[in-house]
């Protein structure tokens, strides 16, 4: 004979029921992250989102990507988070309704490689803008990522901080590929050519070739990164509650703390400051 279940039992069970066939709530398990190559390259999301999903159990899904497509396909709405690295566009995107709020979370730097015969003589150089201006001049190949993400930002910015406009200056010497850290990289050790690189996938980059860093230490190589969730007004589809989880998360002590730990051979390859203010 079959026991009757209670009413407070069956109550019960159809709150299950329901809670799990909410779309929000069962989405909410996962989010979409649209970041930057060198986060992916450097592998810092291979060791950080698998401590994020154990605390929390939301699975993170990279779009690995230029900062500036990065932040299109957040002004499209088919990312719930951006985590990028180029300030002023950031800001803009906040600005313009797209974003919620920018916080900053880590940095390093830019380096500009090279071949260890260096023709242009800058090796162990600490100003940018005059290693720029010695590239030019001897028109010595530099590969250009190309593709509008905060690394090629930077570059186009380094450039103009040099006294040259690259959009005229550029010939032969200059090639721009369109195309990731990794791949600029591999294409600068193909060739010897000089490139500018973050550290952090530089540190990780295994097929260097003849490479090695010919420039850094000037303070305009400041690598800024920031986390942005995408604005849930404008995209009722953002996943609001998981994404800012996970942003909590990443400048909150548990994610600062798993960044710091975050190394190669010996080398840290970000640095968290979600708590300085105005980074």
């Amino acid at each position: 004979m079959q026991r009757r279940r209670s009413v407070p039992a069956l109550a019960a069970f159809a709150l299950f029921l329901c809670v799990a066939a909410t779309p929000g709530v069962a989405q909410e398990k996962s989010i979409v992250l649209a970041s930057t190559t060198s986060t992916q390259d450097s592998g810092l999301f291979g060791y950080l989102l698998p401590k994020f999903k154990a605390k929390t159990g939301i699975d993170v899904k990279v779009v690995a990507q230029g900062t500036g497509q990065a932040l299109e396909t957040g002004r499209r709405g088919d990312a719930d988070v951006l985590l990028v690295h180029a300030r002023a566009q950031e800001e803009k995107f906040v600005a313009q309704g797209f974003g919620v709020k920018r916080q900053a979370v880590m940095y390093n730097d830019f380096v500009i490689v090279g071949p260890k015969s260096d023709p242009v003589g800058i090796r162990s150089g600490a100003d940018v803008a005059a290693a720029l201006r010695a590239i030019k001049e001897r028109q010595s190949p530099f590969i250009s990522r190309g593709d509008k993400s905060g690394t090629h930002g930077a570059e186009l910015r380094l450039w103009k901080a040099a006294g040259i406009d690259i959009a005229t200056a550029k010939g032969a010497w200059y090639k721009e590929i369109g195309q990731g850290m990794g791949a600029t990289l591999n294409t600068a050790s193909a060739i010897n050519a000089y490139t500018l690189s973050d550290r952090a996938t530089w540190i990780s980059f295994k097929n260097r070739g003849e490479l090695e860093i010919a420039v850094a230490g000037d303070r305009r190589l400041f690598n800024q990164y920031g986390v942005i969730l995408v604005n849930p007004t404008k995209f009722a589809h953002i996943h609001k509650q998981a994404g800012q989880i996970f942003i909590d998360w990443l400048t909150g002590p548990q994610g600062q703390g798993a960044i710091a730990a975050y190394t190669i051979n010996g080398q840290q390859l970000f640095f968290p400051n979600a708590d300085r203010p105005g980074a």
